[in-house]
């Protein structure tokens, strides 16, 4: 049993706005307001949001593979202070939270 291809994004891009211009174009002309007019207005609203995020992903596949410089080294993380969420709710007083800091400074002096 053959598969079917499935389109590339450009291709459902085309396809999907041509199907919400033409559901536009029918609202337009027809001028329904009842359940019909409804439908064909969300459709439409699907359609272009189908053609929109299709549009997105064609421009993402051209960005990978314009095989784009690698992005520079990112500079390293700042060193974690030593203090985790445990010791913080611990340390209910101001006191407690100077002395911490007292002695983290002390350390880095030294």
């Amino acid at each position: 049993m053959d598969r079917l291809t499935r389109p590339d994004a450009r291709t459902l891009a085309v396809v999907t706005a041509v199907a919400a211009l033409c559901l536009l174009v029918t609202l337009i002309v027809w001028r329904r307001q009842d359940l019909v007019g409804v439908v064909l207005a969300l459709l439409c609203v699907l359609f272009a949001i189908v053609a929109g995020v299709s549009v997105a992903a064609a421009r993402q596949s051209d960005d990978e593979t314009a095989g784009e410089t690698p992005p520079a080294a990112a500079s390293p993380l700042p060193e974690p202070l030593g203090i985790d969420a445990d010791t913080l709710d611990a340390l209910d007083s101001r006191d407690a939270l100077r002395a911490v800091r007292d002695r983290r400074r002390g350390l880095d002096e030294g």
